[in-house]
């Protein structure tokens, strides 16, 4: 039977993959007090990680938790017999994520968990048709998942619940805020919630109700900034619940209900405008445009952090 440890510190995680969305969770395992094995076959990608991990947790003042990651370029590389805890972040491509899983289940000992950050595929999908579906869950992070502190656990049919509750302590003591999502639905939590919003969003740009400026600034300066306080449900008690039951019965019938996008949204992916990846989507992103924006936005989520941290889970800095 699985027995993942509760707590990260002095175990072995190994992430498979060293984009940006690898190397930031490879920062979250070391922080916890892991020994984290990162595989990827990009020599560029592997020497970039020391840097990146030693700049991340120098800002918490853990930079000496640094060396204690490392990166190797193929899983025959790893020393696997004390593997605890597995993470893929690979390209988001189902057969690519189903044929790793089929070596993992190989190569990892019985008592690994093996886990995948993909935001679109269902763990039952990557893992159908393997041996060992029990120890295989989710685990979706949220970019920069070195300071978003949100982790989604993700159950499949088959998944072990007790693994399940023992990779929330896990990750609790990585600093996250883990959520546990019993059905592996697409988009699980967080993403359906960002989508029912998006589609709105998108709708009434559609409709000439507002802009995509004015749409930012009703969500980030308005309900969204109480979110910082309070999520949607609990926002509700605030408010009153006889105050939101008598606006959505009136709203409701009115909200989109498309199930294909939005034309802003599609037009811009026609015409390649794909965000700051090709210099432009809603707004342009020159280069010294994108940094800046870039800057701006981590520095306003560290702030966030600071505001938060007396309610997220604490590190433990003994060692």
């Amino acid at each position: 039977m699985t027995l993942l440890p509760d707590h990260p510190r002095h175990t072995h995680a190994v992430v498979i993959g060293a984009g940006t969305m690898g190397a930031d969770v490879a920062v979250v395992l070391a922080r916890g007090g892991c020994r984290v094995t990162v595989t990827d076959p990009s020599p560029e990608r592997r020497n970039e990680l020391a840097p990146r991990t030693l700049e991340a947790l120098t800002a918490l003042g853990l930079s000496h938790r640094a060396a204690n990651v490392q990166a190797v370029a193929t899983l025959n590389d790893v020393a696997w017999a004390d593997v605890a805890l597995v993470i893929e972040c690979i390209p988001e491509n189902l057969s690519a994520k189903q044929a790793l899983f089929a070596e993992l289940v190989q190569l990892a000992p019985a008592h690994t968990v093996l886990t995948s950050n993909s935001s679109s595929f269902p763990i039952s999908a990557i893992g159908e048709g393997l041996t060992g579906q029990a120890r295989m869950l989710g685990l979706h992070f949220f970019m920069p998942a070195h300071l978003v502190p949100l982790v989604e656990v993700v159950m499949g049919p088959q998944t072990d619940e007790a693994t399940a509750q023992r990779l929330i302590s896990y990750m609790r003591g990585c600093g996250n805020v883990p959520v546990l999502v019993r059905k592996d639905k697409p988009g699980f939590l967080a993403n359906r919630l960002q989508h029912a919003l998006a589609r709105e969003a998108f709708a009434m740009m559609d409709e000439g109700v507002a802009t995509a400026e004015d749409v930012d600034a009703a969500v980030r300066f308005g309900f969204g900034f109480r979110y910082l306080a309070a999520g949607p449900v609990l926002q509700r008690d605030h408010a009153g619940l006889d105050v939101h039951c008598a606006a959505a019965a009136t709203m409701y019938p009115s909200l989109s209900n498309t199930d294909h996008p939005a034309r802003a949204l599609q037009d811009q992916v026609d015409a390649g405008r794909l965000g700051m990846k090709t210099g432009a989507g809603f707004f342009d992103w020159p280069e010294d445009r994108r940094l800046a924006e870039k800057a701006r936005y981590n520095h306003l989520l560290k702030q966030g952090l600071a505001l938060l941290a007396d309610e997220l889970p604490p590190l433990d800095r003994s060692f």
